[in-house]
């Protein structure tokens, strides 16, 4: 097939995808024949919006017209991979995709693939690790490939706002695939920095390829649609009043971004009730809910969906009308991939960011889930090297780390070549491994230039799209003409009182609960503990509360101030204590308590204690004592469930006095304590009152972690 008539067949392609006025850019046509015609790599850096897809649906029409074998897809999130299906279908490309949310799928979709009734497969960076997957599908899917595809690529960089280690697995791809067989990666998100991480990675201008085979398209970020602005407001229930106040004046249907789980569950929460149709969209959200929300959005059955990071790259609504942020992203780079949701497909949409004074706090907690000291990561590589292969969760009691640090910590062993997945676990190879110390180093700091630039995007006086532009290199970047700076036009930051009232009232109003555990961590045996599989149910505490999350935007920063590291103990404060108040009067309790219980504590004494005298008086409970720290013992690390309960096994025990008074108790006692985490302090201490004789414990703590 000649180039015209390929061009020819690639425009009716293009038009069954996007409609029958859809004409390919002069860009797309250039990476189209790249991949098709001369077979060769390319990485395409394009603004969201810009057709990327396009350019991969279409080249896999033409290359199986040719014969070749289907595309693989390698693409990060749920809601993107649904998104591509049903796009691909409008190209007449038969797509399907292997991941965590369809797995009753899996064999029926291996079946059609090596049947050769799949054009696209698509699957999670995570699948290609898989034991199974890795070692009887890819290799024969690899073999049979007639394109790779690597979307939102910059998930490979350690510079990217959205490293996954799983990504970097694909260098080893690369290396199996045939010769002759095009790769092409996709990002709209990428400075040159990460333009030159995934290159590398990708063997995309690197050793596995001639520099001179690979094309590089990089266009302008501008986008001509959105109209960019900061409104500023002194707190929570003022930006939470002013959302609510000013949401149906919003054009179309959107998305409002939080920083975290519990901020996104509260907002939607507040809306509703505000009488807005709104949904929470977050990474706890049902699969099946997330799915429905998505619908719901794209359908315009609700105004917005209130969304962490999780509902983000690749979600393709075209007439999107807005994106609200309530709090900073850490990253200009990340906000720049989260807005780029809005406008594609009308003239105007508003982008709007409302920071928070407690934005830092949050970018900082996410900071310290970064890459481990040294130390820690040889105790995994230790551990297995000692051990042999172990599951994740029996390597947790060797090691300091919670699950998804410790399970972050395997798959950058992995893909260094130091551990490998196997079934059941994990083992190791015996190949030597380096610390890159340096290199961590270098990515945060970074980071922390990053945050800094998102601080200086929020104070400009400057054209906002065009720093967002400089800060991912775009050489083509000048003043838009259309943000809040560059019209001298914004939405007024004044706020309805009587809705900040109402968001006030909202954000006070106190009340977590906390679930008990029920099943003792894996190898505990392998600590000195011997405890394994469920809680005796005579032994076990019931659900319990707390005033708030830690991580609350209304709550969590009172909270926060109260428990720092550092924080002065001091009796519990008034407004926390008529917050208690409130909590336990709304508790729907099978039973009353009938006492009250202090838990020892090593840093805040003063604040437990007298949050258990004043609990006590007020509801007119004797207060029967104190569960008794060892001092003996060492204190407590916060790591993962095993390490934590072997810290506590021997920490506390239950004075003869206090045994005394519960064993002729008729009714539940409450445990009173200043913050949750894991849940095991009141399981171990709880664990014990229940078996001095405590009918039954109800937990109760200032916050919880989660």
């Amino acid at each position: 097939m000649d180039e015209d008539a390929l061009r020819e067949l690639a425009e009716e392609r293009l038009q069954a995808l996007a409609g029958p006025e859809a004409r390919l850019r002069e860009d797309q046509w250039a990476a189209i024949r790249a991949l098709v015609l001369e077979r060769r790599r390319a990485l395409v850096v394009q603004r969201t919006g810009w057709g990327k897809s396009a350019v991969y649906f279409v080249a896999t029409a033409l290359l199986r017209e040719l014969g070749e074998g289907p595309t693989v897809i390698v693409s990060p999130l749920l809601a993107l991979m649904r998104n591509q299906v049903a796009a691909a279908a409008g190209a007449e490309v038969h797509a399907a995709t292997i991941n965590s949310g369809n797995p009753e799928e899996w064999e029926d979709i291996e079946e059609r693939v090596a049947a050769g009734e799949v054009d696209v497969l698509l699957v999670s960076p995570e699948r290609l690790n898989n034991p199974d997957f890795r070692d009887t599908v890819l290799p024969e899917l690899t073999q049979s490939a007639g394109l790779l595809v690597v979307d939102e690529a910059h998930c490979i960089s350690d510079w990217g706002h959205d490293f996954r280690p799983d990504y970097r697995r694909l260098r080893t791809l690369l290396t199996e695939l045939p010769e002759g067989v095009p790769v092409l990666a996709t990002t709209a998100t990428a400075n040159d920095r990460v333009v030159a991480d995934v290159s590398d990675q990708l063997g995309v201008g690197g050793e596995f390829t001639d520099p001179q085979e690979t094309l590089v398209l990089r266009g302008t970020l501008d986008r001509e649609s959105l109209r960019l602005g900061v409104i500023e407001l002194p707190t929570a229930q003022a930006r939470m009043g002013w959302l609510a106040a000013n949401l149906d004046q919003l054009a179309g249907s959107g998305i409002i971004y939080t920083l975290t789980v519990a901020a996104a569950d509260e907002v939607s929460s507040y809306l509703r009730e505000r009488g807005h149709e709104v949904a929470s969209y977050t990474g706890r959200t049902d699969p099946a809910e997330r799915e429905q929300a998505e619908s719901d959005l794209l359908n315009n059955r609700v105004k917005a969906l209130v969304a962490t990071s999780a509902l983000g790259m690749g979600f393709d609504k075209p007439d999107l009308g807005f994106v609200v942020h309530l709090g900073a992203p850490s990253s200009p780079i990340a906000y720049y991939q989260q807005i780029g949701r809005a406008g594609r497909g009308v003239r105007r949409a508003e982008v709007l960011l409302l920071p928070g004074r407690e934005d830092r706090d949050i970018w900082a907690y996410f900071a310290s889930m970064a890459f481990p000291p040294e130390s820690i990561v040889r105790a995994v590589l230790d551990a297995l090297q000692q051990n042999g292969k172990l599951s994740t969760a029996a390597l947790e009691p060797h090691v300091e780390l919670g699950r998804s640090r410790l399970e972050m910590v395997l798959k950058v062993l992995d893909v260094d070549g130091a551990v490998r997945r196997v079934k059941g676990g994990w083992e190791p190879t015996g190949e030597p491994w380096h610390y890159d110390a340096e290199r961590y180093q270098r990515i945060e700091a970074e980071r922390r230039a990053e945050q800094q630039a998102m601080i200086d995007y929020i104070g400009t006086g400057s054209c906002r799209m065009e720093f967002l532009r400089r800060q991912l290199d775009d050489p083509h970047a000048e003043p838009c003409g259309r943000c809040d700076n560059c019209t001298g036009e914004g939405r007024s930051a004044e706020v309805d009182q009587e809705a900040v009232q109402q968001a006030q009232e909202r954000l006070q109003r106190p009340g977590v609960e906390l679930a008990p555990r029920k099943m003792w961590p894996s190898g505990m045996s392998a600590l000195g503990v011997e405890v394994s599989g469920k809680l005796a149910a005579e032994e076990q505490i019931a659900t319990g509360r707390a005033v708030g999350r830690l991580t609350d935007i209304g709550w969590g920063n009172r909270l926060r101030e109260v428990l720092a590291t550092g924080a002065p103990d001091q009796e519990v404060p008034e407004d926390l204590f008529q917050a208690a108040v409130k909590v336990l009067a709304a508790w729907d309790w099978e039973q009353r308590p009938v006492g009250v219980v202090a838990l020892g504590a090593r840093t805040r004494p003063k604040l437990v204690r007298s949050l258990a005298e004043r609990i006590a008086s007020i509801g007119r409970l004797p207060l029967l004592g104190e569960v008794a720290t060892n001092p003996n013992t060492a204190p407590q690390h916060a790591t993962n469930s095993a390490q934590r309960v072997a810290a506590l096994w021997r920490q506390f025990k239950v004075p003869e006095d206090l045994a005394s008074r519960l064993s002729g108790l008729d009714g539940p006692v409450l445990l009173m304590d200043d913050y949750a985490d894991t849940g095991w302090t009141a399981s171990i201490a709880g664990r014990l009152l229940r078996r001095a004789g405590a009918p039954a414990v109800l937990p109760f703590t200032l916050a919880t972690t989660s």
